[in-house]
């Protein structure tokens, strides 16, 4: 009985937060918005909040939902200033998670840049000594106008994190290698810039990495089929 109160409370919150403000749907895609997201909110329920008070779930849906101000034009970004869909990601290059979905991410900016906009946040965890290296090593090649590059390139050696790597790497992709050598080096500007990521990523409820937030809403179950679908429904 109790999970049926709960659950009837929290569908009627979803369409009350659905509804608040908003028009009548005009088009299929609205109404499936609109029906995704209560689908969602349930899903979040069936998962995660029975054991707590509906007060703590509907914290936590509204916090799930809220738009994040994440200070885009901070970061290295890659797309058009004017795409519909801006994916940030709350990353480092020592986790064999992020090397595992840098291959698709680039893949989803080669096939839309004018549409998908991706933002880069420094997210250097601390139990991965070498993160914040390679995170200096990456502002390097920014500074050079490669951080995309750079970036990609690095991700499969998550393994291999040192100084040779991080020069054998500029060399891969074309960098002076010189000023590189220079720039690389983790100094107080630069963690400077790790620790203002750090501090957004904390912030907005990142806990782990690779975080994504798009359109300003945190995604925990980011995928390609998430982006597939939202491209289909620019149309």
């Amino acid at each position: 009985m109790k999970k049926i109160i709960v659950l009837s409370l929290l569908l009627a919150f979803a369409v009350s937060c659905i509804k608040q403000g908003a028009k009548e749907p005009q088009t299929n895609n609205e109404i499936a918005a609109e029906l995704a997201e209560i689908k969602s909110v349930l899903s979040f329920v069936l998962e995660r909040g029975m054991n707590s008070s509906f007060e703590q779930v509907k914290q936590e849906i509204e916090k799930a939902n809220k738009v994040w101000d994440l200070k885009l034009n901070e970061s290295p970004s890659l797309g058009s200033p004017n795409a519909k869909i801006v994916i940030v990601e709350f990353s480092e290059f020592e986790c064999p998670y992020c090397a595992r979905v840098a291959p698709t991410l680039d893949s989803i900016a080669r096939a839309n840049p004018d549409k998908v906009r991706l933002v880069y946040k420094h997210f250097p965890l601390s139990f991965h000594r070498n993160a914040p290296a390679a995170g200096a090593a990456s502002i390097a090649a920014q500074n050079q106008g490669k951080f995309w590059e750079y970036r990609w390139a690095l991700a499969p050696h998550f393994r291999a994190l040192n100084d040779s790597t991080y020069i054998a790497v500029a060399e891969e992709v074309g960098l002076n290698i010189e000023q590189f050598k220079k720039d690389m080096v983790l100094d107080k500007e630069k963690q400077a810039i790790l620790d203002r990521d750090m501090k957004l990523g904390m912030e907005v409820g990142v806990q782990g990495t690779p975080n994504f937030y798009v359109n300003g809403k945190r995604q925990d179950r980011f995928s390609p089929a998430l982006i597939e679908q939202m491209l289909k429904e620019l149309y």
